[in-house]
């Protein structure tokens, strides 16, 4: 039985576990042939561990397992030069890009006042500009085919301010702003680019002893269990976050958009923006 997406080649970023590694599980679900990129190493000023070729050859090894084709790379996305050789390769190697979650990204906590030039350009340069690195790259190809899905993984703190949070929630507007215009200017050639807009998701980068500790200051190494009621005392609905696959689900009915909908924010966000404009 023919599946939606059989044929399709998809690029996805920060691939290797969390949310990447999700993505990429329902494209290959779906027939598409999965080129599953990460960092796959440490940047000094990330709080937390970051994964390893070891996480990223799993994804693979799973998506296998269950019937599905991908192929792993270690790339970094603020390396332009990096980007565009993944990209050519995967043409030459593949036929053509059609598909980009560009979902790499980072996050820290720290006041404006307080964050370093280091910790800013890491957090710029990863999220937004290594989003813009990934786009760029896509375009040309995906205009040659008259076709092209493209989704950024943005955030709740995209759509508004967050204490501790300025250098994050900078480069997730930052993401909203450049895909909009993506959409505007590729529609004529058969190309969507939207963004999605999680809230807090059970990933790695939520569940550490630092994230645990700027959400509960007034506890001495504060633990999951600790941390829960904190994070849903923020959602309307009493739900603390999402999983992986929540976000998932968005994220392919972007893929799967006959191409009507483009320049769009799609929010799973438990209600935390119900009260905002």
């Amino acid at each position: 039985m023919a599946r939606e997406l059989d044929g399709r080649v998809a690029i996805v970023t920060g691939g290797a576990r969390g949310q990447g590694r999700a993505h990429a599980r329902a494209l290959a679900a779906a027939g598409a042939h999965v080129v599953v990129a990460d960092i796959a190493d440490q940047i000094r000023t990330v709080p937390y561990e970051m994964p390893t070729e070891e996480d990223l050859d799993a994804t693979v090894d799973l998506i296998r397992s269950e019937g599905g084709v991908a192929t792993a790379t270690v790339v970094d996305v603020r390396d332009s030069e990096a980007v565009d050789d993944l990209v050519q390769r995967t043409i030459v190697d593949l036929g053509g890009v059609e598909i980009l979650i560009a979902n790499a990204g980072i996050c820290g906590f720290s006041t404006v006042a307080e964050i370093s030039d280091e910790v800013w350009r890491d957090m710029i340069d990863t999220n937004l500009t290594g989003t813009f690195n990934c786009v760029r790259a896509v375009l040309p190809t995906m205009s040659s085919a008259g076709y092209g899905r493209i989704i950024a993984i943005s955030s709740g703190a995209g759509r508004s301010g967050m204490a501790n949070l300025g250098h994050y929630g900078a480069s997730k507007w930052g993401i909203i702003g450049l895909i909009k215009t993506v959409a505007i200017e590729n529609g004529p050639f058969g190309i969507t680019a939207n963004v999605v807009c999680p809230t807090t998701v059970n990933t790695p980068m939520v569940m550490n002893p630092n994230t645990f500790g700027v959400f509960c200051p007034d506890i001495d190494s504060p633990t999951i269990d600790d941390a829960t009621p904190r994070f849903a005392a923020l959602s309307p609905l009493g739900i603390p976050w999402l999983e992986p696959e929540d976000v998932t689900r968005a994220v392919m009915y972007l893929v799967n958009d006959p191409g009507y909908t483009s320049g769009t924010v799609l929010e799973v966000n438990l209600a935390t923006s119900a009260s905002r404009l």
